[in-house]
């Protein structure tokens, strides 16, 4: 299988990172005098506290202002990773099976190349992957298909080759329209919010090598 690819996304797919960022985000907006509730934090789950801040504080902050608070938000979700990795269950058994079979595989995440290096660290495989591409390496957020074209020219696999499991449905929109593959796993969203992967799966322990073989013959 030297000539097919598995791309996955991190947040979600990888680290459940949903309760780490809450928790340096509300850390972080606290040691400012500011606050966010959980409804809050959920309606921008997704995007990069970048963006957010600066979405937040329009005019108000300076951008040398914005990257010194996105850097402690980053690295307050990074003291909490590491002291208890929450890793997303069947990860680390669907890696070594793909990596087994042959499979090329990579990372294709918007966040920091930092959380991105500390999640594959965590789960004691980084090197089973052959590429990643994180923020640091992208100019346009998904749902445009960047990330993934980047990780495909680094593993030197076409598209039509790839697929690529993520949880977001921007992130299988980005998938779509780079012509890869793509596998929805269900967490952050909903199976209808996730119809239009290719297949959708609650669990990573639903995914084995041949499974995912047989969608390049459905397609």
């Amino acid at each position: 299988m030297s000539n097919t690819a598995v791309i996955f996304d991190v947040d979600g797919v990888l680290v459940d990172s949903y309760e780490p960022h809450l928790l340096s985000w509300q850390q972080m907006l606290g040691e400012i005098g500011s606050g966010c509730t959980e409804a809050e934090f959920r309606a921008t789950f997704g995007r990069t506290s970048r963006d957010i801040l600066a979405e937040l504080y329009e005019g108000e902050l300076t951008d040398a202002e914005i990257q010194k608070f996105d850097d402690r938000k980053e690295a307050l979700y990074r003291d909490i990773v590491r002291d208890k990795f929450p890793a997303i269950d069947g990860a680390g058994e669907l890696i070594d099976a793909l990596a087994a079979d042959g499979w090329k595989l990579a990372v294709g995440s918007s966040g920091p190349p930092e959380n991105v290096a500390l999640t594959l660290e965590c789960l004691e495989r980084a090197n089973l992957f052959a590429a990643r591409v994180t923020g640091g390496d992208v100019t346009r957020g998904k749902p445009d298909p960047q990330v993934f074209q980047i990780a495909a020219e680094r593993l030197g696999v076409s598209p039509e080759q790839c697929v690529v499991v993520e949880d977001a449905p921007a992130g299988v929109e980005a998938a779509n329209r780079a012509g890869m593959t793509s596998i929805g796993l269900t967490g952050t969203a909903t199976r209808e919010q996730l119809a239009h992967a290719d297949l959708v799966v609650d669990s990573l322990r639903e995914l084995t090598p041949e499974k995912i073989r047989r969608l390049f013959s459905d397609s």
